[in-house]
Formats: structure tokens, C-alpha cells, sequence
């Protein structure tokens, strides 16, 4: 697919504030997709190559990209800041400096969404000395070949900073429109800027929009929700699975101003329960490897070895999700302590043996989300 087809949907996706508009313009496109292309084109529509849990960037800021302006273009450098400054766009800035740029250029194919998804996955993959060089050339090859409107979504892409207005609840209501709009009666009056769905069908377009937000939050990836939606309906997202190793994107309680408030909600007779000073710990074992998540996708592995070192010993079994709660403990109190306490471990890179003497957690288990192979989410 021709990287300008993508372009003009981002245009179309930039030219609007309507959340619905936005919603029609990329329902209408990904139609046009190929399901074996979805796996390259919705991590660009999105501008994120890699999906939310991946903690994988691409490693550019302002002054690289800047310099790979300037590779591709032969632009100076006050001429680029001059335009920066005027556009308030590094990416508008490269769109501008493409149309006059000096260099001569000895080849020039049209981008395509292949290429520059290859190109900018690289990006992740490249350290130590001589990757700057590396990023500037893979980034330049590409501005080299674009045009004006091409440059400027690029450098955007590069920088994760698409300006789109493009978000996840966008994304899932795209790809219910694309996928099962025509069974549902979706149509988008852009007069109204409503989709008019009778009572009945709109109680149906609410299931089927559940069932593709669940399948993004076992799938964690627009790219799977997508592809598997165009192949297989709405039975195909039923049946996606849980895997160790990508993290489960978790629901999170509602707040109540009070205990009539929340008897409001949720009716009697209720349950309470404690609720723990803790950090939500989603743990995640395959084969020999475990890995931590907190509940916004961090994998916080290295900063928690106390507690893979027990759940090797605890726990038994090759495969499997769990999720629970960690949370500090005195030693010395023999109480647990706050949140706040404990918050620094998440963050913390250096020095971790001795926090992890200073400051222990405790890992309160309260689920079992998957097990040998078998996805426990709606078992009782």
C-alpha cells in the first residue's frame, strides 16, 4: 500500500474534532486494508509501532530527527530552526524544507506503508556506537523518497507525536464500523453527526462493542483485535487467548463519594472487602521466564527480584497469569506501610538490592487469570 493513502487519512483524521467523524474517516479506510496488511497499518494509523505493553521505543527526539532534515534536505541549521519556530512543527518544518530542498536526489521510489514501518522498527533495534548515524540514515532514507505531506508524518511518527486526535476508544469503534457496521446498520450522518441506531440495534451495536474492547483487553493490540475482526467476527474476538508474557490490561474500581454512594451503585446485600496501600502485580511465567507487570503495562521484572525469587519456589506450574497486590511491609512493625513508601521500587533502576532489603513487599494474590494453557477470565 502506497504510504500517501495513509497520509490522506491522516489529513482527513487532522482536519476534524468530531469524535464520529474521526470514527467514519478510519471505519471507511480500514475496509480498503487488506487483512494481511493490518498488522503494519494500524500500528501507523496509531502512530506507535509497537503495541501499548511493549516498552520498546524508537529512540528519537527533536535533535535527531532534526538531523536527518537536514541529511535529507541540506537544509542549515538556522534555516530549519527559522521554520521550526515559524511552524511550531518539526514535522510541518520538514514539509516545507522537502518542497525546496537542495540535495539532489539520485533515486526515488513512492513510500510505501512496508517500507517505512520496516525502517522504523529498525530504529528500536539499534545501540551502542554508531547508532545515532544509523537512526539519521534509516530516518533520511525515508524523507529522501517523500513528499512534502509524507515528511511531515514521518518525522511525526518518529517522534510518537502523530497530533491526530486518535484514540483507543476511537480505534475499537473503527473497527466495529469497518467490520460489523453493515450487520448493525451503521451509518454515519455527518449533517447530524450521529449514526441514528434504533433502541433495539443500538442495545446490539453495545454488545458488539464490548465484545471488541475485551478482545483488546486480553489481546492488548489493535494490530490482533483488528486482523482477527476481519478474518474471523465477532467469534474469532471471542476466542482469543490470554498469553504469558503480555500483560492484561485490568479493570479498575469505581470511586464512591461514600458508603451510600456506593450502596447506590451496587445494591444490597454487597460484599466488602479490604482494599490494600498497594500497587496492582500482574505475574506472568512461560517455560522458565517470569515477568512482572504493573496494571499500566510497566514490566517492573528487575526492580522486583524478591518476588520472582519466591514465586519460582510457590508457585507450580510452567504457564500461567496471576494477579494480586504488592504492598510494603515493616520488618521491624511487622505492619504494612503505605503506597507511598513503596512507590520508589517501581521506578528505580539502580541499586535495587539494597532497596529491596530496605523496603519488602508483600504479594497478596487474588486471581488466576491463566493457567496451562487455559484463559480463566470468566470462570467463577
Amino acid at each position: 500500500m502506497r504510504y500517501s493513502v495513509l497520509v490522506s487519512v491522516y489529513q482527513q483524521l487532522e482536519a476534524t474534532t468530531k469524535r464520529l467523524e474521526k470514527t467514519n474517516i478510519l471505519a471507511t479506510f480500514l475496509k480498503t486494508v487488506p487483512p494481511a496488511d493490518l498488522p503494519v497499518v494500524i500500528p501507523l494509523v496509531r502512530g506507535k509501532i509497537f503495541p501499548d505493553y511493549d516498552e520498546r521505543n524508537l529512540g528519537v527526539a527533536d535533535k535527531l530527527a532534526a538531523k536527518a532534515i537536514h541529511q535529507a534536505t541540506g537544509a542549515t541549521t538556522e534555516k530549519l530552526s527559522s521554520v521550526w519556530k515559524e511552524t511550531g512543527d518539526i514535522g510541518a518544518a520538514a514539509a516545507r524544507l522537502i518542497t525546496s530542498k537542495k540535495q539532489a536526489t539520485l533515486t526515488s521510489h513512492p513510500l510505501t506503508v512496508e517500507k517505512i514501518f520496516t525502517n522504523l522498527k529498525k530504529l528500536a533495534t539499534l545501540e551502542g556506537h554508531g547508532s545515532v548515524d544509523q537512526k539519521i540514515g534509516l530516518i533520511a532514507e525515508l524523507l529522501t523518497s517523500a513528499t512534502p505531506a509524507e515528511a511531515q508524518y514521518i518525522i511525526r511518527t518518529v517522534l510518537e507525536d502523530l497530533r491526530v486526535g486518535l484514540g483507543d476508544g476511537t480505534m475499537r469503534d473503527a473497527i466495529t464500523w469497518a467490520y460489523f457496521g453493515d450487520t448493525l446498520n451503521v451509518v454515519y450522518d455527518p449533517q447530524k453527526n450521529d449514526i441514528g441506531l434504533s433502541d433495539e440495534k443500538r442495545a446490539t451495536y453495545g454488545d458488539v462493542i464490548t465484545t471488541v474492547q475485551e478482545a483488546y483487553d486480553v489481546a492488548i493490540d489493535w494490530s490482533i483485535v483488528a486482523a482477527t475482526a476481519a478474518a474471523s467476527g465477532l467469534d474469532g474476538l471471542r476466542k482469543i487467548e490470554l498469553e504469558p508474557g503480555r500483560p492484561v490490561k485490568v479493570m479498575l474500581y469505581q470511586k464512591a463519594r461514600g458508603i451510600a454512594d456506593a450502596f447506590e451503585t451496587i445494591g444490597k446485600p454487597a460484599i466488602l472487602e479490604y482494599k490494600y496501600d498497594g500497587f496492582r502485580m500482574q505475574v506472568h511465567k512461560k517455560g522458565q521466564t517470569i515477568r512482572i507487570f504493573t496494571r499500566n503495562l510497566e514490566d517492573v521484572t528487575t526492580q522486583f527480584p524478591d518476588v520472582v525469587a519466591v514465586i519460582k519456589t510457590a508457585v507450580h506450574a510452567d504457564r500461567y497469569i496471576i494477579d494480586g497486590e504488592a504492598i510494603g511491609y515493616d520488618l521491624t512493625t511487622k505492619k504494612f506501610v503505605s503506597f507511598q513508601e513503596i512507590s520508589q521500587r517501581i521506578k528505580r533502576k539502580h541499586n535495587i538490592a539494597q532497596m529491596t532489603r530496605e523496603l519488602p513487599v508483600v504479594l497478596v494474590i487474588f486471581d488466576i487469570l491463566f493457567l496451562e494453557g487455559k484463559t480463566l477470565l470468566k470462570t467463577p
